[in-house]
């Protein structure tokens, strides 16, 4: 059989757990450069005289370069192996991170952060899921990936505070020094600690032109979720420029957007064609499409990137609420998230420990379920006087449920995947979930910023304030959003007027949005219904007393491979 550099191994690694340690500590400084510097940006504004726009490429561009390599990253570990490639990707990493430490423009932070950082995590995150699918076997893979996605979770909730934190304490410098002090004890853990894999006899060729497509393909594709609201989804809203060639202005018909989603059809299909005429011609295809017939796999994936869509946009519209309308500063708006992350780790925990009884699919479809009542808790009581304790019992849910279904979808997607396409299917799990975030950010953001303009306009025309206050107001809404601030020349009673406008537009927003993550869950709660059930526990049972003979004979069973 082809394949690159595949771990066979023949007894349990004795360094495993050790290798587990490096894999959810990498996954977590991953994850959490996400959001670590979306609280900062007001401080960095300041400290290197830049602009808004310009400071969204930095943020933006990470984004943009870890989803378009991702699927890249996983096929090198492949052919390269694994090990090899997360050493390589946490090098950049911790490369990255420096240079953006010391960056004194703008323009150097996007090189550090956007660049050679978002190429680092490409590398790193998919050969962690790699790693861990062939290093652990049995109830231990379970535990495994319960704990990795616990770390993601809670890195994706502990991001802001911790960002937060360093910038008011120390400097927005420490959110990258400290990648570049983890980034070198991966490297060695790595070196000392993780199995090396064994040659096979015929090492896999590089897919030159499907790399590039599909790089492009989702780079468009992203940067068109992620841009739409900026640039106008159909009319244009802003000019497109890149470091100040302008682009695409506003005074053409149509926005940018419809033309790069455009663009990366194109650009997708013809990687797809390509994909699956090498794959007839058995040369050895980037992405294999032949996985799909496993349904674990294809639901798999498609549910991982529904639920992601609520996830994302969760995390996106509840700070914005607690900001503009509770008027929460960064800092306590992140203490008041915290929850979340802590009980994405019970969670794990536990669906780890429930999954030898009633097995991976049902613990993933009561996540979900867990998911979808958290959200409903969080919109029930969304109102001006929401406090952090009538917010916990939603968290609870909340994080339970990403707790239970995250780690163990990610289980259920690799379960019966070749170990020489491992990385690769890593890497496609991950992309799905990037595109499911950046959708939900895109659908669910658009969904609050209309109707929280809407019902504030309405509030604004029916109140008791002067025509020509009022026109200036609703034009002022419609420039900035919730983020208009009436102007000091107000007196106090017209001021209080337009605030008490603006925040409940927010909340009613809020609600609209959070009944769409509401809607979003239950689809994919509907979708993990075609996964494929576990065998039953007592079956397992005899599997793990039969010995690794006969459990070979069933390669589908999800998280008991023995």
């Amino acid at each position: 059989m082809k394949g690159g550099d595949v771990a066979v191994e023949e007894v349990p690694d004795s360094g495993r757990w050790v290798t587990l340690g490096i894999a959810i500590l990498s996954a977590f400084i991953v994850v959490m450069d996400n959001t670590v510097l979306n609280v900062s940006i007001p401080t960095i504004l300041r400290e290197l005289h830049t602009t808004l726009p310009a400071l969204e490429w930095v943020i933006t561009g990470y984004a943009l370069t870890f989803a378009a390599l991702l699927i890249i990253g996983g096929r090198l570990g492949d052919v390269y192996g694994h090990r090899r490639v997360f050493i390589a990707g946490a090098s950049l990493f911790g490369l990255g991170s420096l240079i953006a430490s010391i960056a004194t423009s703008v323009g150097q932070l996007i090189v550090g952060e956007a660049i050679i950082e978002g190429v680092g995590a490409s590398l790193m995150l998919p050969a962690t899921l790699a790693i861990l699918s062939s290093t652990f076997r049995g109830r231990q893979r379970a535990t495994a990936f319960a704990a990795w996605g616990a770390t993601a979770g809670v890195a994706a909730a502990s991001g802001p505070v911790i960002g937060g934190f360093l910038t008011t304490n120390y400097s927005w410098r420490w959110s990258f020094r400290i990648n570049v002090i983890v980034a070198p004890i991966a490297v060695l853990g790595a070196l000392f600690f993780m199995k090396k894999a064994r040659h096979a006899a015929e090492r896999l060729r590089i897919d030159v032109p499907g790399a590039v497509l599909i790089a492009l393909g989702m780079f468009l594709l992203v940067f068109g979720l992620s841009q739409g609201g900026i640039y106008g989804w159909w009319q244009p809203l802003k000019d497109l420029s890149v470091s100040g060639h302008e682009l695409w202005p506003t005074s053409r018909s149509i926005s940018a957007i419809p033309v790069v989603f455009l663009m990366s059809g194109v650009v997708l299909g013809a990687f797809a064609w390509l994909e699956l005429a090498k794959s007839r011609a058995r040369r050895d295809p980037l992405f294999e499409f032949s996985h799909f017939r496993f349904k674990t796999y294809r639901y798999g994936l498609i549910t991982s990137m529904v639920v992601a869509m609520g996830q994302l946009g969760l995390s996106f519209v509840l700070p914005v609420f607690l900001q503009d309308a509770k008027h929460l500063s960064a800092a306590r708006n992140g203490l008041w998230m915290l929850p979340t992350g802590l009980f994405v780790i019970v969670g794990a925990q536990t669906g780890g420990l429930l999954i030898r009884r009633y097995g991976t699919t049902v613990i993933v479809r009561a996540g979900l379920v867990m998911y979808a009542i958290g959200i409903l808790l969080i919109l029930r009581v969304v109102s001006l006087d929401i406090t952090a304790w009538s917010l916990l019992p939603g968290l609870a849910f909340y994080g339970g449920g990403i707790g239970f279904a995250g780690a163990q979808l990610t289980n259920v997607v690799l379960s019966e995947i070749p170990a020489a396409s491992s990385g690769v299917a890593s890497g496609a799990n991950t992309t799905t979930r990037q595109v499911g975030g950046a959708l939900g950010v895109s659908v669910i953001g658009s969904l609050l910023t209309v109707q929280s303009i809407g019902s504030a306009t309405r509030a604004i025309r029916a109140s008791s304030l002067a025509e020509t206050i009022k026109a200036k107001a609703i034009a002022g809404v419609h420039a900035a959003g919730s983020g208009y601030a009436p102007p000091p020349s107000l007196r106090p009673r017209d001021a209080a007027i337009l605030r008490h406008a603006i925040e409940n537009g927010v909340a009613t927003g809020t609600r609209w949005a959070l009944t769409f993550a509401v809607a979003v869950v239950l689809v994919g709660t509907l979708l993990s219904l075609l996964i494929p059930k576990d065998l039953a526990p007592a079956r397992a049972e005899v599997l793990d007393a039969a010995g690794p003979l006969v459990a070979d004979l069933e390669p589908a069973l999800m998280g008991e491979d023995v």
